[in-house]
């Protein structure tokens, strides 16, 4: 069975002790590739070292995540622009909005979302939206960049099936993570009504953790048990959400591997 673990930090302080074991794990379980969202520049040095270990499996996005917008983001985002001219990413991400722990910046956000996207445009590469307590502002920016050159995954997707279908609209993925295992996660319940083809397999480890680890450390070995819980919502077998929701990856990050080969 081949998984893509399309969402991971690996590189944050919680793997330093045991980053190797980790991917160890998650390689025996099946995890053959593993696509690394940025955060802000704080944590390119480790991005960087892990990539250089493990060169066929670690891929790098890059971005600035929204709860790290601030007054400066214009600064900050001219320094990461300038990483986009020196090298290939597989994706401009995370990115998007995030109101859930601060409304003071919205307005900035909202711009360097929509200056990120078109770093998106200009490179051909696909986004990856972080969005919490944010749907419409989050949609109110990406309708503005509607058309062909928009594409990528809505990572950990907990909207409802309105905003489900409004971004596959858009050429997005939903990116499926350990809240499809909760009781109380929702997104299980509908998620059948929208063809697989359409989704993605992601941990966002260390965070969110499926069932039955729910509350501890995730990584990126637990992609199994998203898998399995997506295989209960389509009534199909594990190993064809696995060959199923790979292809989708591949689809996505096709052109940056591609250059890679």
């Amino acid at each position: 069975m081949h998984l893509i673990d399309t969402h991971t930090h690996l590189y944050t302080e919680v793997f330093d002790a045991d980053c190797d074991a980790v991917i160890e794990r998650a390689q025996a379980a099946g995890v053959k590739q593993f696509y690394l969202p940025a955060i802000d520049l704080s944590y390119y040095a480790q991005m960087l070292a892990l990539e250089k270990r493990y060169p066929q499996q670690i891929q790098l996005m890059m971005g600035l995540h929204p709860t790290h917008v601030k007054e400066d983001y214009s600064t900050v985002l001219a320094e990461i622009e300038s990483l986009f001219e020196q090298r290939t990413f597989a994706a401009v991400g995370e990115i998007g909005i995030d109101l859930y722990w601060d409304k003071t910046f919205l307005s900035q956000q909202q711009k360097a979302f929509s200056y990120q996207i078109n770093w998106a445009k200009k490179y051909r590469l696909p986004i990856v939206i972080h969005c919490r307590d944010a749907f419409e502002e989050v949609f109110e920016v990406l309708e503005t960049h509607k058309g062909d050159e928009l594409y990528g995954i809505f990572h950990c997707f907990t909207g409802t099936e309105v905003y489900a279908q409004r971004a596959i609209d858009l050429n997005l993925k939903l990116g499926i993570g350990g809240v499809v295992t909760f009781k109380n996660g929702k997104i299980n319940k509908f998620l059948h009504e929208f063809d697989i083809e359409h989704i993605v397999l992601e941990t966002d480890s260390p965070y969110l953790a499926p069932t039955p680890f729910r509350g501890k450390r995730n990584e990126s070995a637990y992609l199994i048990h998203v898998a399995q819980a997506v295989a209960e919502c389509y009534g199909i077998s594990v190993e064809q959400v696995a060959a199923q929701t790979t292809k989708n990856a591949e689809e996505v990050f096709h052109d940056f591997m591609l250059s890679k080969s």
